[in-house]
């Protein structure tokens, strides 16, 4: 080889140090200067692993000043290399210039300039850039994209509403399920949708002050979803620190319902731009036709300004048909603009619930009745019954709009069985003692740890109202008492909780006893205990139904104890009667309850003030309770909407679904593919018993970032049951950050996308060479358009060999890797110098071969847009003249996403994602 001052050369050892410059050869000595990384490197002339670099008619290359050429004549008779070019897009623009002025910038990162170069991986990495490739595929095409990395229990119901709402565009719904049926869940499940189908980008989330820890953990653990929570001190800092618009620093943001409320954060947040507007405990926003609060203001506002807006609220009816609409009309307040017109429609849906009934009762072959058939259309008489129903919901269902599942409808909920415990009270204790000192005297402590002494094989979560009291109870628990305990309040870190939970969990060696403050009921199931101990007694019926719901949930397979201690004479003797006798808030959710507190909130205060619980007007007052009780639990189950019901969940459609995730789940593809990344990159595993996995950084890993690692390691399990029951240990599914990012890092990055391999194949004379070229599509569509549902990237393997050969189906992939071994990288850095002209010829081949194939894949893509958007335009043009729930900018989004969906197919080429050189020897 002949060295000369200005030739151009790249490292193979360090190829991000860009193009080097020979500067000085002498004594056997080579000296480069790599102006792009600021470096020299200094090598052996005989042992310098270093690759020539020189450019052939058609790259595409760039100057000092980034200015782009294309070589049209490569002259080598000099040492220095001159190009004869024209500039980019200006073929009438020839010129010349020496490789002395070639760009220093340039990285080596396509697989044909890697080979080229001299540059490549292990066989391995080239393996598995393939498969990931294939899942890749796969998963675009899936019907549960989206719906797979939630940290949930897979209830129909959830998985219906989630999946129905979140392929919408900017979806605008109530979601009013009842108590425990998970409303925050559904809401996560659709944002989580959303975000990973890129139907959206930022969120906020507003809440009040006491549910903004619960909405932060169940995000982060439940659907990895990192948000940041602004208060007044934060918003504050922003402004101070020049920021204009301190909500556009974050995509994805918590906000305390009372900040919002300041003139100065309602106006940015108004400013700001919201796919997704989350609000739970919405009942509590108060309208009328003639007034409406600060806080229903607020929303209405930002709900104007969001694209989508979900409103999280208890069973609607229940503050009244007015409050009903109030909610409706923050949605779509074009539509419920009159609450007289809402009136008289809503009692127009019992003409419909009623013809459902019937149609219920008939048989798979029965004849649909001529009233409904008129009602239905002329296309009616070829309907089943079934296929009836499901044309009357989408003609008239509420469900568009609102979502509501009842405990009576959604079945495996435990039995409640109160336990109460009235105690003499000590006269030494007076309410205003430090907590520590009630503990000595509190006739419950004692009660306590007899309770607990008797029951040491199950365990108990104690909740009360403040972190002073659980401190200090779960304090002389374990050290006075010897009881395995740990304590949960707002003070700790979301790590100390995670740990305080996972230790209470934990079968074996964990806690007995989790004492919890009022925080401890939001936002935490702990429905493998059956033991609940409520030490004292909130007075907002929602939050002792939250208590009671940690444990009383879907899943819990034992009836849920509730033990109630409460001192004779007190304020908590007053509340436990209020709930038993009044509201029967204990052994039964009570739907109504928050709505009868807010009514009778006086007259229970002067109740608990007397504190004269047996006399007649105090026992007359609970028997109030009890007649507003019944009553309003008989009109909530008389206005039961079956049409709604039904809408808000279809078994057959969730289940379906359901069983695709299982099986994605159960087929083991996702822990065996991860096990090879791992091995590739050099992360260290620890398998442990009972679906756990232990990984660390190794000593010898790739320089390459693997995703997600921690430095400390992380525990993980690919197993849903082991997740819900361990929130310390990430669920990892193929949604999970560590995948997402590690499949896009896989297929956008330049590991696995060379390679150079040996065979030794009988009957093939040595030195044949094959190139396995793999090709993908490459659609340059915004991922808002989910077009590679239709157009998945559909990876193509291609073999050949000198002559052009095709030999894909002949030497399947599998089988070559069998055959395939690595080959010393000096002995394949040599081979490649030589084989430069090769390459390039077999590459010609394998894209033509490959090129064959893209105008049917094109072709079937577009017939696939357009019979799904096609026909859900038509569905939903024919069906909004009679719902009108069905919005005009809905069809218009459908309509242009079906039309730059055909625009971006016919743009889409074919990318070379991967190649390797295969010598017979």
């Amino acid at each position: 080889m002949t060295y000369a001052l200005g030739q151009r050369w790249v490292s193979q050892t360090e190829p991000k140090l860009g193009l080097g410059l020979i500067t000085e050869f002498a004594n056997r000595r080579l000296t480069l200067s790599f102006p792009a990384a600021g470096e020299t490197r200094t090598y052996a002339i005989d042992q310098a692993p270093i690759s020539r670099i020189i450019y052939k008619a058609g790259d595409t290359i760039s100057n000092h000043e980034e200015k782009k050429f294309v070589v049209l004549e490569t002259n080598e008779d000099r040492a220095v290399v001159e190009y004869r070019v024209h500039t980019l897009n200006h073929p009438e623009q020839v010129s010349t210039f020496s490789e002395v002025e070639l760009n220093c910038f340039i990285q080596f990162t396509s697989p044909l300039q890697r080979l080229m170069s001299g540059h490549f991986d292990r066989n391995r990495a080239f393996r598995l850039r393939f498969e990931t490739l294939q899942h890749k595929h796969r998963l675009q095409q899936s019907e549960i994209h989206g719906l797979l990395g939630a940290r949930t229990n897979l209830l129909p119901h959830q998985v219906y509403i989630a999946d129905q709402v979140a392929q919408r565009f900017a979806p605008r719904v109530l979601l009013a399920d009842e108590v425990g049926l998970g409303k925050t869940i559904e809401a996560g499940m659709i944002l989580h949708a959303q975000l990973h189908n890129n139907l959206a980008q930022r969120a906020l989330i507003v809440v009040p002050s006491t549910l903004v820890h619960q909405w932060l953990i169940e995000m982060l653990r439940r659907f990895n979803l990192r948000f940041s929570v602004f208060d007044h001190e934060r918003f504050d800092s922003l402004l101070d620190e020049g920021i204009d618009n301190p909500f556009d620093t974050e995509q994805l943001v918590i906000c305390d319902q009372n900040l919002l409320l300041r003139d100065t954060v309602q106006s940015k947040a108004l400013s700001a731009d919201w796919d997704l507007l989350i609000v739970d405990e919405a009942h509590h926003l108060h309208w009328s036709e003639t007034d409406s609060s600060e806080e229903y203001q607020c929303i209405e506002a930002l709900a104007r300004h969001s694209r989508g807006v979900l409103l999280l609220t208890a069973t609607p009816e229940q503050a009244g048909i007015e409050s009903h609409f109030a909610r409706l009309r923050l949605l779509d307040p074009d539509r419920f603009h009159n609450l007289q017109a809402f009136i008289e429609q809503e009692q127009n849906y019992q003409e419909i619930t009623l013809m459902v009934g019937e149609l219920q009762a008939l048989e798979e072959d029965d004849q649909i009745p001529q009233h409904i058939a008129e009602k239905l259309g002329n296309s009616s008489s070829r309907l089943s019954p079934q296929q009836a129903i499901q044309q009357l919901l989408d003609q008239h269902g509420t469900g568009r709009i609102l979502f509501r599942n009842t405990r009576q409808a959604v079945k495996g909920f435990p039995e409640r069985i109160l336990h109460a415990y009235p105690l003499e009270k000590d006269p030494v204790l007076s309410d205003s003692q430090q907590a520590e000192d009630q503990i000595k005297h509190h006739p419950g402590v004692g009660w306590l740890s007899s309770f607990l002494q008797s029951s040491k094989t199950e365990k108990s979560l104690i909740i009360c109202h403040s972190a002073e009291m659980a401190l200090a109870l779960e304090a002389w628990l374990r050290l006075r008492q010897g009881i395995r305990s740990a304590c949960f309040h707002e003070g700790l870190s979301i790590i100390e909780r995670d740990r305080a939970a996972a230790y209470f969990a934990d079968k074996e060696e964990g806690a007995q006893v989790l004492v919890c403050s009022e925080i401890g009921s939001e936002g935490r199931n702990f429905q493998f205990a059956r033991h609940l101990v409520l030490f004292d007694l909130p007075e907002n019926p929602d939050l002792l139904e939250q208590r009671i719901g940690r444990l009383d949930r879907i899943g819990q397979v034992h009836d849920v104890q509730i033990h109630v201690p409460y001192l004779l004479g007190s304020r908590q003797e007053g509340l436990f009667h209020w709930y038993h006798l009044g509201l029967d808030a204990f052994t039964h959710s009570c739907a109504a309850g928050y709505a009868i507190y807010e009514q009778f909130q006086e007259q229970l205060e002067q109740y608990l003030r007397d504190k004269d619980f047996a006399s007649s007007e105090s026992q007359s007052f609970i028997q109030r309770i009890r007649a507003k009780r019944d009553e309003a639990m008989s009109a909530l189950q008389a206005g039961r909407d079956p049409l709604l019901e039904l809408n808000s969940c279809r078994p057959e459609i969730a289940n379906a679904l359901i069983e695709k995730i299982e099986t994605e789940e159960n087929s083991q593809l996702l822990a065996a593919y991860m096990e090879r990344q791992f091995n590739l990159y050099g992360v260290e595993q620890e398998y442990q018993s009972d679906h756990t996995l232990i990984i660390r950084p190794g000593e010898h890993m790739l320089d390459q970032h693997f995703p997600g690692l921690q430095d400390e390691g992380n525990t993980l399990t690919f197993h849903r049951l082991k997740a819900l029951h361990r929130e310390d240990v990430e669920f990892i599914t193929w949604e999970h950050p560590m995948l997402t990012e590690l499949i896009e890092q896989t297929t956008t990055g330049e590991l696995g996308n060379a390679a150079v391999a040996k065979i030794s194949v009988k009957g093939v004379e040595p030195g044949t060479l094959f190139l396995e070229a793999i090709f993908a599509l490459n659609s340059m569509a915004p991922k808002s358009l989910q077009l590679d549902r239709f157009l998945p990237i559909s990876p193509q393997r291609i073999l050949v060999n000198i002559s052009g050969r095709d030999l894909s189906t002949v030497l399947p992939h599998e089988q070559l890797n069998g055959l395939c071994s690595g080959l010393k990288r000096n002995m394949a850095q040599a081979v490649l110098k030589e084989i430069r002209n090769d390459i390039n010829t077999m590459m010609n081949h394998a894209q033509a071969l490959a090129e064959q194939a893209v105008p049917e894949l094109l072709n079937e893509a577009k017939a696939k847009l357009e019979a799904q958007l096609g026909g859900e335009i038509k569905r939903m043009i024919s069906l909004q003249s009679k719902n009108p729930l069905i919005r005009d900018d809905e069809i218009a989004w459908l309509q242009q996403r079906l039309q730059q969906g055909l625009d971006y197919i016919e743009k889409t080429g074919l990318e070379v994602q991967a190649l390797r050189i295969i010598i017979n020897t």
